[in-house]
């Protein structure tokens, strides 16, 4: 039996399928879909180079890499890769030959420092380190039965606080932009990465297919968003939180608590079945909230890092 590299073919809806089947099987924490995964082929800033490869045996695609560059950084030449294969189909040389491939294509694009997350298992870290990367930080997964579990009462806004929908500015997306360029810049990360190109994001963000605009719930004060959670869903009873976050002016007044507590109540009436999340493990104001809503912890994942050359 051989096994090949080769990039994802776009136009042939089983092969991505195929992708996000692997990419689910691997990574169950995280939504999957064959339009979430063209999504990210299709958009990504073109300075990015994104990739995504397929590793193949026999016409039964067994691994999945995604490749990039980290084009909105101060620092050049960084990198990113994820590579997961088939849990069921381990120990065939797919995660070495995929790892070859994207490092391959990250320095010809001229990365000389790259950046991947493995499951915080020994053969997964084992892996990482036998091909020269070095062990970072590491996050967590974590996830909320909404069916059998208990969420936290809710509680009117305070004076001067409304609730909203990501839908409700739909003619105007730019506040919502802005509070998340702000509340990303803050968020933990190897990289000194923010955003502020706008029509991308509104390519990338704004237009995800999983971004649930009804249930993204903002907190907003005297007209401007103060508070967000940010939430996709899979249209199948899996919800995910991508980003929380409260601008700097409006910090400790539980105004993210508010937002997250709201939407978590209309995904479960909207029947929505698990939520998920993650947190890096220094985020402890986010893990405490997390805890507050009775997330629990389903899995780890470590950074690892290589200088090339």
């Amino acid at each position: 039996m051989t096994v090949i590299v080769r990039d994802l073919r776009p136009d042939d809806r089983a092969d991505v399928e195929a992708f996000a089947r692997v990419r689910h099987l691997a990574l169950p924490f995280i939504l999957w879909t064959p339009d979430a995964v063209l999504h990210h082929l299709e958009h990504s800033h073109p300075d990015a180079h994104f990739a995504s490869l397929v590793a193949e045996e026999d016409g039964e695609a067994i691994g999945t890499a995604q490749v990039s560059l980290a084009h909105d950084t101060a620092e050049p030449g960084q990198g990113l890769l994820t590579v997961y294969t088939h849990p069921g189909r381990t120990r065939r040389g797919a995660g070495g030959l995929l790892v070859r491939a994207a490092e391959d294509h990250l320095a010809a694009h001229g990365a000389t420092k790259l950046f991947t997350w493995v499951l915080d298992t020994p053969a997964d870290r084992a892996f990482a380190e036998r091909h020269g990367y070095r062990v970072g930080r590491s996050a967590h997964f974590l996830r909320l039965d909404l069916v059998g579990g208990t969420l936290p009462p809710l509680t009117p806004p305070p004076p001067g606080v409304e609730l909203r929908t990501a839908a409700d500015f739909a003619d105007d997306p730019r506040p919502l932009f802005e509070l998340d360029a702000e509340t990303m810049s803050d968020e933990p990360s190897d990289l000194d990465a923010g955003f502020a190109d706008y029509d991308n994001w509104i390519r990338v963000s704004w237009r995800h297919p999983l971004l649930d605009r009804e249930l993204t719930t903002v907190a907003v004060v005297d007209g401007r968003p103060a508070a967000f959670t940010v939430a996709y869903t899979d249209r199948a009873g899996r919800y995910s939180t991508a980003m929380t976050g409260t601008a700097r002016a409006f910090r400790g007044r539980g105004l993210a608590k508010l937002a997250k507590n709201a939407s978590l109540h209309r995904a479960r009436a909207a029947g929505c079945r698990e939520a998920f999340t993650g947190n890096d493990t220094g985020n402890e104001p986010m893990i405490a909230i997390n805890e507050w809503f009775g997330y629990e912890r389903c899995g780890t994942e470590v950074r690892y890092v290589r200088e090339l050359g």
